[in-house]
C-alpha cells in the first residue's frame, strides 16, 4: 500500500544543499539530530548522480566512473540552518559507500562494509534506507546480502530502480512488478518500488514525496 504524500514536501528540496562531513568511522558521526535518509547500492549504481538530481545540484555528491570511489558516509543538509538545537535542518541525506566492488583490496572492502553495517544497526535517527538497484541488472547476490542485513536490523528500506532510461520504456512497469514480487515478503521492505533516471529526471518527484513522508515517521 502506498504512503500518503505530504503537501509540503517541495520546500525540503527547494533550497541549496551543502556537504557537511565525510565519516570514515563511527566515532566521526555527527550528533544525532535531524532525520536521516541513506542511500545504499552497489558500486557505480548511480547513488551520487541520484542525490545530485534529487536536490538539483550537479556537483554536490562526487560522481566517478571508478567503482568504489565513495569510501565514507557523506552527509548533506539543506543550507541556511545554524546547527543549534532550535535551528536544525529538517533532514540529512547520507551517501553510503558502494558495496560489491571485488577489485578493491580486501581490507578496504572489509572496512567499508563494517562502517556501513555499524551505521545501519546503530543510528536511531535513520528513518529509511533507499537501496538502489541498476535496472539493467536487477537484484544481485550482494544486494540480497544487504537486504538480509536490513531485515535483521529492522531498518525500513525501499528499493529504487536506477538508470531506467537505459532499458526500453515498455519494460519498466514489468521490472518494477518483478522487483516488488522479490521483496514483498521481506519484513523491513516498504511495499512500493520506485523507478528513476537521474539523466532524464524521471521519478524524482515521486522520490521526493516518499522521502517527505519517511522523515515524518
Amino acid at each position: 500500500m502506498a504512503e500518503t504524500r505530504p503537501k509540503d514536501d517541495k520546500p525540503l528540496f527547494g533550497r541549496p544543499w551543502i556537504f557537511i562531513r565525510g565519516v570514515p568511522a563511527m566515532k566521526f558521526l555527527p550528533p544525532e539530530g535531524p532525520a536521516e535518509i541513506a542511500f545504499a547500492g552497489r558500486s557505480n549504481v548511480g547513488k551520487s548522480s541520484l542525490i545530485n538530481a534529487l536536490v538539483g545540484h550537479k556537483g554536490l555528491a562526487r560522481t566517478s566512473n571508478t567503482p568504489g570511489r565513495t569510501q565514507e558516509l557523506n552527509y548533506f543538509v539543506p543550507d541556511g540552518f545554524s546547527g543549534e538545537a532550535d535551528d536544525l535542518p529538517p533532514m540529512a541525506l547520507v551517501d553510503m559507500p558502494g558495496y560489491g566492488y571485488a577489485q578493491a583490496p580486501k581490507d578496504q572492502v572489509d572496512a567499508w562494509t563494517k562502517l556501513v553495517f555499524d551505521y545501519l544497526r546503530g543510528r536511531s535517527t535513520l528513518k529509511r534506507v533507499y537501496v538502489l538497484i541498476d535496472a539493467r541488472h536487477g537484484i544481485k547476490k550482494n544486494d540480497e546480502d544487504v537486504l538480509n542485513l536490513l531485515d535483521k536490523a529492522a531498518v525500513s528500506y525501499q528499493i529504487i530502480l536506477t538508470k531506467t532510461d537505459k532499458i526500453k520504456a515498455a519494460g519498466v512497469p514489468r521490472l518494477v512488478a518483478e522487483t516488488l514480487d522479490k521483496v514483498k515478503k521481506r519484513p523491513a521492505a516498504f511495499p512500493e518500488v520506485l523507478s528513476t533516471s537521474s539523466e532524464k529526471g524521471e521519478g524524482l518527484e515521486d522520490l521526493r514525496a516518499a522521502i517527505g513522508v519517511a522523515i515524518e515517521r
